[in-house]
């Protein structure tokens, strides 16, 4: 009687470290704490000024009897013209200083010589750039967002709070095709439909294989379920995790906050107990990017990111990416998805690890809260991007007074 062989695929728990390039590929359980916590870190203030080239400055003259505006625009043009530019007076300010323009947008080391010739002249009181000002991202309310190292701006953080000046990922799609999704009070505002494409019945254990509800039924597993010896095993409530680190709502006096906290999670279910089949993760990748799958309505939100936070090798002795994943993860970048999946856990070199070393992907590993690769990660050429992954051991802390975890905080499901 011969076995057949059943590839499967299992969660790598690097989703913040997949997540960490969601929020550049994009341009990410609830609970409480008191405001003011002295236990908890404080958040690095970002700079307001602009240093963008200029062509307008302030200026403010010492006495009344050099305002005239002959006199103004005597020494403010013999201060241009050094630059080969000419001056323009535009206005004067509430108090008493003038707005001055010059012929020409000045670079910042051409800005900074004009503003040491006027400030060189005795009449001038003082000369800056009348630079721009943006609005900038306050700190979300979230009562665990002090806590969220990973996206602040100190060492081994990815500068997250840097980048919602720009973009929170609004009006973008991000596909976790992971263990499914889980009612929680931080991800449902920015949780789409999804589908659960596990076809095995009972691996789906929602007794139809198949089907538009992408709701995680646990991948949990008893002793010997998964292999010889296998260990008994609650759910990892892993796609809910990843979720959370990527999309939560940020300012909702919740939880956590997201990496891209304005973008969409498409929640596509292919891991059930002990993992995934190939088959299934393939037609994942097709249907997220807006593809067509035999017997799946057509997906109506189609994925910019596709994130997959799970890896194994089909053959040890031929690590290569297997066809079937190379195929669907090319036609999803055809698409224009971007494509992005765990390096591994394994302390292992990344190209044993599929999908890792496949084509067309963005690999990447996980570190720690210094920055320096977390201990099992894996590792090697096939890694694209490091990106924090967390490490809870012991001699990982950095303050062991702060009460600060050195994991990733992200939703969770406090079910078995």
């Amino acid at each position: 009687m011969s076995l057949t062989r059943r590839t499967r695929f299992t969660a790598a728990i690097m989703s913040a470290g997949i997540a960490g390039l969601v929020a550049s590929a994009l341009v990410v359980p609830s609970a409480s704490a008191a405001d003011g916590d002295p236990h908890l870190p404080s958040i690095p203030r970002r700079p307001s000024v602009s240093t963008a080239p200029t062509d307008q400055f302030i200026v403010k003259y010492k006495s009344s009897g050099r305002s005239s505006s002959a006199l103004r625009a005597q020494s403010f043009n013999r201060a241009a013209a050094k630059l080969g530019a000419t001056g323009q007076d535009l206005r004067a300010t509430v108090n008493g200083a003038r707005v001055v323009r010059t012929s020409k947008e000045l670079g910042q080391d051409d800005a900074e010589k004009l503003l040491a010739s006027l400030r060189a002249d005795p009449a001038v009181a003082y000369a800056e750039p009348d630079v721009k000002l943006q609005a900038k991202a306050a700190d979300p309310n979230d009562p665990f967002f002090p806590w969220q190292w990973n996206l602040s701006a100190e060492t081994g953080g990815i500068k997250a709070t840097r980048a919602w000046d720009v973009t929170q990922g609004a009006g973008q799609v991000v596909a976790v095709i992971d263990t499914g999704k889980t009612d929680h009070v931080d991800l449902n505002a920015n949780m789409l439909p999804g589908y659960d494409m596990i076809a095995d019945d009972s691996d789906a254990r929602d007794g139809d294989g198949r089907d538009p509800d992408a709701t995680d039924e646990g991948d949990w597993s008893t002793a010997g379920q998964c292999s010889s010896g296998s260990f008994e095993m609650a759910s990892s409530w892993h796609g809910t995790h990843v979720a959370g680190i990527i999309a939560a709502v940020a300012n909702n006096a919740e939880g956590v906050a997201g990496i891209a906290p304005k973008a969409r999670i498409l929640p596509v279910r292919v891991l059930g107990p002990c993992g995934g089949q190939l088959s299934d993760i393939a037609d994942a990748i097709i249907w997220a990017s807006g593809g067509a799958v035999d017997g799946v309505p057509a997906n109506p939100n189609p994925a910019r990111v596709i994130n997959l936070s799970l890896g194994g090798s089909t053959d040890p002795e031929n690590p290569a990416c297997p066809r079937t994943f190379q195929d669907a993860i090319d036609a999803a970048t055809a698409r224009g998805s971007v494509v992005v999946a765990a390096a591994g856990n394994e302390m292992a070199d990344a190209s044993t690890s599929s999908p890792a070393n496949c084509d067309n992907v963005i690999a990447v590993a996980a570190s720690g809260r210094t920055g320096a690769l977390a201990p099992y990660s894996n590792f090697g050429s096939a890694v694209d991007i490091t990106a924090p992954g967390g490490d809870m051991r012991p001699t990982s802390v950095i303050d062991p007074d702060s009460g600060v975890p050195n994991g990733i905080l992200s939703t969770l499901n406090d079910g078995d």
